[in-house]
């Protein structure tokens, strides 16, 4: 398939990347590689005329992107009917020191899906993307957990969102000065950032008996997160139609 064939997003003024159009994605490809590298999501909404904006853990399945919270959650009982909600993750590469306060700059890559976020009722669909919260990070572990329990499930709210716009927005640039000011005497770096993974810390009042899993070994002391989370998002749903 062509780079032009590639299934996109459809580009209109909500989802344009105003400034910068070089750095604009739409392509499915890109959106979905960067979504599946984050393990964390903001997610806003605006209820009632007040903005709010949530940090939550979030999965994708194809074009839907589904998040969690408590029943008891005021924002999340207004998605009964459906609210119009905006979805972004970022990747903070860098942190760069130009010659000049206004070419300082972030090297970074982010996306930002649009769609309307409804609640998840049906409780079979519920149950599934309630396993998928915790496989998708962690491929078959709630086969070897305890059950869920009933209150439990009535106490997990679970949203769903159809992506219908989405951008995604990549600077990898380092120092980038105008041209005048590289013959200047002004120290310029690019500090690069990323966050990586320490040394499991068991459960201190784990039984003695009890091994880790062979199936956290891409979780391990050094490994950027992303990779991990990039892994086991591929292990979860390889075979299936979201691979």
């Amino acid at each position: 398939m062509s780079e032009q064939d590639a299934p996109q997003y459809p580009v209109d003024p909500v989802n344009r990347v105003k400034r910068r159009h070089d750095r604009g994605f739409y392509d499915h490809a890109t959106v979905h590689r960067l979504l599946d590298a984050a393990a964390l999501a903001h997610v806003a909404y605006v209820i009632d005329g007040r903005p709010f904006c949530t940090p939550t853990l979030f999965w994708r399945e194809g074009t839907r992107l589904y998040w969690h919270g408590s029943s008891a959650s005021r924002m999340l009982r207004n998605l009964s009917t459906g609210e119009p909600a905006c979805l972004t993750v970022t990747h903070l590469d860098s942190l760069v020191l130009a010659r000049s306060g206004m070419n300082h700059s972030a090297d970074y890559r982010s996306v930002m899906a649009f769609g309307t976020a409804v609640l998840v009722d049906d409780r079979d669909e519920k149950v599934r993307a309630l396993t998928m919260m915790v496989d998708r990070f962690f491929p078959d572990r709630t086969a070897t957990l305890r059950p869920i329990t009933a209150q439990e499930i009535k106490a997990t709210a679970v949203v769903v969102m159809e992506i219908e716009r989405a951008s995604a927005k990549i600077r990898a640039k380092g120092v980038a000065d105008d041209e005048e000011d590289y013959a200047l005497p002004i120290h310029a770096e690019r500090l690069p950032v990323q966050t990586v993974l320490g040394a499991p810390e068991p459960c201190p009042r784990l039984l003695a008996d009890v091994a880790r899993p062979g199936t956290l070994a891409p979780y391990r002391a050094g490994r950027p997160l992303e990779e991990a989370v990039s892994e086991a998002y591929a292990v979860a749903y390889a075979g299936t139609e979201f691979a």
